[in-house]
């Protein structure tokens, strides 16, 4: 069978700033991506239908025969197996959530599906992934169901002599990976640290906690609950409750709190962020599809980061701040709680030509080309997000 993970449009625009570079399939929580938990229950390689400017870099397979399944949906494994029954001209549905679909070839052109189609109430638990700061609040709960999929039927590398390890619930290590002198809790959850990563000596870990290949933990980190660290990541001093998705580096000490990162961002030695307010409120956090601030039902909540974007060191990030891509954030005293994409200082617009030459330099640092694609989606994301600065 030929799987589609589709974007729901409303979604992927309460999901902003963390879609302007990705499909939804594509961000990460727990320890895999929505993609990647879809494809070990699926037990098949998937596609994407995404935005018309992605599709070069996330191409769309058609075949005869296509499942269409919503992408934000956290996979397991009752509803992939209704999935997996579905039959032509099938909707599997959740209220008036679209789940999936079975389509020919035909729908794509045509929007019709072929034969006899039939709607399908799902009656089993739904959870999906619908707002920024759900990635951190559900990622301790998505680390421990992750952890259960990768390390099944598999052997751990063993805990280096000099670590310390409390609590009864499992650490799994991956091949390559390298710790000293390190402190691991797991009473609150299993530790995942993966393929050739590093955690470095004096390193406080509290799980749920999963880093993922060449992540690495520097001296004297405090790692609280819930944290994920992606491919290539570099964390020191304080987390609590944060996802990275990767290549990101925070590699100094100062608090995060939770908060979500997306790839390629740097924060300055000292950089802090609030994720509590003073009057112990529920926190707001800019909302793209509603151009205004909303209210999350959370008391605490941190800092949401898009693709690209840094700050200089000492850093104070207020409660509830959303940044966009490729913001250069420098200046005394707390930020605005919404600091557009391309800005530089905070305020002012950030040039294409300057992001993009800082771009294919950090790539070059992790031996990735910045190709032609990657150019074509820059200029798209730089344009598409041009009305923001005047926000």
């Amino acid at each position: 069978m030929n799987y589609i993970l589709f974007d729901d449009k409303q979604i992927r625009e309460n999901l902003k700033p963390l879609t302007f570079f990705r499909p939804i399939a594509e961000i990460r929580i727990g320890i895999l991506t929505l993609r990647e938990k879809w494809e070990y229950f699926l037990e098949e390689k998937t596609s994407t239908l995404t935005e018309k400017y992605l599709e070069a870099k996330y191409p769309l397979h058609r075949d005869e025969n296509n499942i269409l399944i919503n992408a934000a949906v956290l996979p397991n494994e009752e509803i992939a197996t209704q999935i997996k029954k579905l039959k032509m001209g099938d909707i599997l549905v959740a209220g008036d959530t679209i789940l999936a679909l079975y389509a020919s070839k035909s729908w794509f052109e045509e929007g019709e599906l072929s034969g006899e189609s039939k709607e399908i109430a799902f009656e089993g638990s739904v959870e999906m992934l619908t707002q920024t700061h759900e990635i951190f609040s559900k990622n301790a709960a998505e680390i421990v169901r992750d952890f259960s999929l990768v390390t099944r039927g598999r052997e751990s590398q063993k805990v280096d002599s000099s670590c310390i390890v409390n609590g009864d619930n499992e650490i799994f290590i991956e091949e390559g990976a390298t710790m000293k002198n390190a402190i691991f809790n797991t009473t609150g959850g299993p530790i995942y640290i993966g393929k050739d990563a590093e955690i470095m000596e004096g390193s406080l870990i509290r799980g749920p906690f999963a880093m993922n290949e060449h992540a690495v933990v520097k001296m004297h980190a405090k790692i609280y609950e819930g944290c994920t660290l992606g491919p290539y990541t570099k964390v020191a001093g304080e987390l609590n409750n944060v996802v990275f998705f990767g290549y990101s580096n925070k590699a100094h000490d100062g608090f995060l709190g939770n908060s979500v990162v997306a790839e390629w961002c740097n924060f300055g030695a000292g950089t802090n962020n609030s994720n509590l307010k003073n009057d112990y409120g529920n926190v707001k956090l800019w909302n793209y599809s509603a151009s205004s601030f909303v209210d999350t039902g959370l008391q605490f909540c941190g800092l949401i980061m898009g693709d690209h974007s840094k700050c200089a060191i000492g850093t104070i990030f207020n409660t509830g701040t959303v940044v966009g891509v490729n913001a250069n954030i420098f200046g005394a005293g707390f930020h605005r709680n919404f600091i557009p994409s391309f800005s530089w200082g905070g305020s002012a617009d950030y040039k294409l030509s300057k992001a993009l030459k800082v771009a294919k330099i950090v790539y070059g640092r992790r031996n990735i080309e910045f190709d032609k694609t990657e150019e074509e989606i820059f200029k798209t994301v730089y344009n598409l997000t041009s009305a923001d600065n005047y926000l």
